[in-house]
């Protein structure tokens, strides 16, 4: 799994209770070490994927692919950006899966993407739905980014993303028709996260949730778990913790899906390419086929 010129305010502006916003979020040390690294980030796996439609997302795909996309092998550049449009598409299908399952939504409802990245979620939100969006990061250099991207759009009255932490993020109490965490959840406890959740949604409101856990049958976190943790500075959490924290934080999933099958055709693809490679590809396939790991999509209402 980012400072703004000012611009004529619209009557939308004014009234609206969440204004995109820069202010220094309170962190802890390991958050700081978090904001930092998303500050620092300039992976390719995640902007030149963004720079084909400037949906930019910070998770990985689903879905079967097209493996046409390797025949080419006279013209690496052509069949490099084959490829890159390849992993696209199935994020993109990743996003579109965990924006189905928000709905049914209106313009007039307010949704809100905790560890946004940049921004691409939420703006898949809004043009589903024509609903506003608040996003929600720790990084700075992710919230202008995608702040940027939403004026570009002119979006920007509809869709802002803050610097602030998702754990405690000054929003509106009950103002959210539904909010999500898309591979963010495993950076913050999780019953910190779903008591903010619980608190910004509606009652009915909806979450969802798709992210790696680790395999509670399996026992303790693998080794592929620890690096994956060390590779991304982030506290995989154990799939049963999950659903122990909704509960303690009136959250009653509805919906759980193994998305494990469904992810791993995108590793295996990203795996063959050398442009985009970040070398933690084969620790994900082998914690997917071993068991270890797992990749779910979690759909709650709040009560």
């Amino acid at each position: 799994m980012a400072d703004a010129p000012p611009h004529e305010e619209s009557l939308l502006t004014i009234v609206d209770p969440a204004p995109a916003t820069t202010s220094v979020p309170a962190q802890s040390t390991y958050q700081t070490r978090v904001a930092d690294y998303w500050n620092a980030e300039e992976n390719p796996v995640n902007l030149e994927l963004g720079k084909i439609d400037d949906l930019y997302h910070h998770h990985y795909g689903v879905g079967d692919v097209d493996w046409s996309v390797l025949d080419d092998r006279t013209d690496p550049a052509a069949r490099g950006e084959r490829v890159t449009t390849e992993l696209h598409r199935l994020e993109q299908a990743q996003a579109d899966l965990l924006a189905s399952h928000l709905g049914p939504l209106s313009p007039a409802d307010r949704v809100f993407d905790a560890g946004c990245g940049r921004g691409g979620g939420s703006v898949v939100a809004h043009l589903r739905y024509g609903c506003r969006a608040d996003g929600v990061t720790i990084s700075r250099k992710q919230a202008d980014f995608a702040n940027e991207q939403a004026r570009k759009r002119s979006i920007d009255t509809q869709v802002r993303y803050h610097h602030r932490n998702m754990l405690d993020t000054g929003l509106k109490s009950g103002a959210y028709a539904a909010s999500w965490n898309n591979e963010s959840t495993m950076y913050v406890e999780l019953d910190l996260l779903f008591t903010e959740h619980a608190r910004l949604l509606r009652r009915g409101g909806r979450y969802v949730t798709i992210t790696g856990c680790y395999n509670d049958t399996y026992g303790r976190a693998s080794r592929e778990v620890s690096l994956i943790n060390a590779h991304y500075i982030c506290d995989i959490h154990p799939r049963s913790e999950y659903f122990r924290a909704m509960a303690r934080n009136r959250l009653v999933p509805i919906h759980v899906e193994n998305l494990t099958a469904a992810t791993i055709p995108y590793w295996e693809l990203r795996k063959q390419a050398d442009h985009l490679v970040t070398g933690i590809e084969d620790t994900f396939l082998s914690a997917y086929e071993n068991g270890s790991f797992q990749y779910l999509l979690i759909v709650a209402d709040r009560v």
